[in-house]
């Protein structure tokens, strides 16, 4: 077992991981984790000789977005045969078509307040690079409240760019007279994905191949599909704000507490800089479950976990899940590290906290780490 203090480490799930520079914050990790799982389940079972009859069967009904074509300076070429997948965790409590989820099973399951609260934020922003030939897999984690630079609306948190572009989106289509609220829905946040795609981008100075979003309803699915995971905490914490209520020690968690326990900030040393330690650790041991349950290799534990979990998730139009095997089987055995780029402080705008950040130093840890 690990401390849960600053500085002195993780609660560890099984898995293999490294972190470094531990901060920021990303209050849903492990449902954005949870769809790179289920993209190289897909994967799998499409080069695994089982056929491409399992995985359109498995893909059907997935929503697909075109919110990278025109990304600027976005070459994927630049990274040869390596691929960057963006992981997108929406912070919003409504489905597809902009309907409010469940009241009750928003505030008593999730335990995520109402529809109100979260609005269309990013709170998870992690890329992974898989590099070619299915080599040790790198994540770098974005945290959530980076004062950067968004394409037409200046210097804001990077969690609010889908946001912001998703409202505007939204304001100019009722303009333009497209009444039907799904239809809008889907066209704003297309808005929003982009958006969200470009500040990365420009941020980091590294091409990005493909994403996947998931919002709360989804990660909830996925953590259902997958059953319970072991975490291991040194001290037990009790938080009425996202419902943490845990023993010290090692305990599987149920879906309902595993997103407690990767949302929980209050009560925690650092807040929001050791909830990106749990969820990374989380991550991990998912993947570690998934490779060690053999459900990649059963067919009908493979397609009941993408049927559970595919109605809230969206991955881009392009991603090749033939392509991607190779890196994601090595992500599926645990051979990951996780990153936090770093920040330089801490400051107030506009009454609210932000992360400082070095944007030379970032595109230079990220060159580093994952560069060509």
């Amino acid at each position: 077992m690990q401390p849960n203090g600053p500085g002195s480490g993780i609660e560890r799930g099984p898995g293999r991981h490294r972190l470094a520079r531990p901060s920021g914050d990303h209050a849903v990790a492990l449902r954005i984790g949870r769809v790179l799982v289920a993209t190289a389940a897909v994967a799998s079972v499409a080069v695994s000789g089982v056929g491409f009859a399992v995985y359109r069967e498995a893909t059907t009904g997935l929503t697909t977005s075109d919110a990278l074509d025109g990304i600027a300076n976005n070459d994927p070429d630049v990274n040869g045969a390596d691929t960057n997948i963006l992981l997108i965790g929406l912070d919003s409590r409504k489905d597809m078509d902009g309907n409010d989820l469940p009241a009750a099973f928003v505030t008593d399951t999730l335990h995520a307040g109402d529809s109100d609260v979260g609005g269309y934020n990013t709170n998870t922003l992690l890329l992974v690079h898989l590099p070619a030939g299915g080599g040790r897999a790198t994540a770098l984690s974005i945290p959530r409240d980076d004062y950067v630079d968004v394409p037409g609306y200046g210097k804001r948190k990077i969690k609010e760019a889908y946001g912001l572009a998703k409202a505007d989106a939204d304001t100019q289509l009722l303009d333009e007279g497209v009444t039907d609220a799904a239809e809008r829905e889907r066209r704003a946040r297309e808005a929003g994905r982009r958006s969200t795609l470009t500040a990365v981008r420009d941020l980091l100075d590294v091409p990005i191949d493909h994403f996947a979003e998931v919002n709360l309803l989804g990660f909830y699915d996925v953590a259902t599909a997958v059953g319970p995971i072991q975490v291991c905490l040194n001290n037990p914490v009790h938080d009425t704000y996202s419902g943490a209520d845990f023993p010290a020690g090692a305990q599987e968690l149920s879906a309902t507490q595993a997103l407690s326990f990767v949302r929980q900030r209050h009560g925690l040393d650092n807040g929001d800089l050791d909830r990106t330690k749990r969820q990374q650790a989380f991550v991990a041991g998912v993947m570690a479950k998934l490779s060690a349950s053999g459900v990649l290799a059963n067919i009908s534990e493979l397609r009941a976990l993408i049927a559970g979990t595919k109605n809230d998730i969206v991955i881009d139009a392009g991603l090749d899940p033939i392509g991607l095997a190779g890196g994601a089987g090595a992500v599926m055995k645990g051979d990951i590290d996780f990153y936090t780029l770093p920040i330089t402080g801490y400051d107030t705008v506009d009454g609210q906290d932000v992360n400082l950040v070095d944007v030379d130093a970032i595109r230079a840890e990220a060159a580093r780490l994952i560069g060509p």
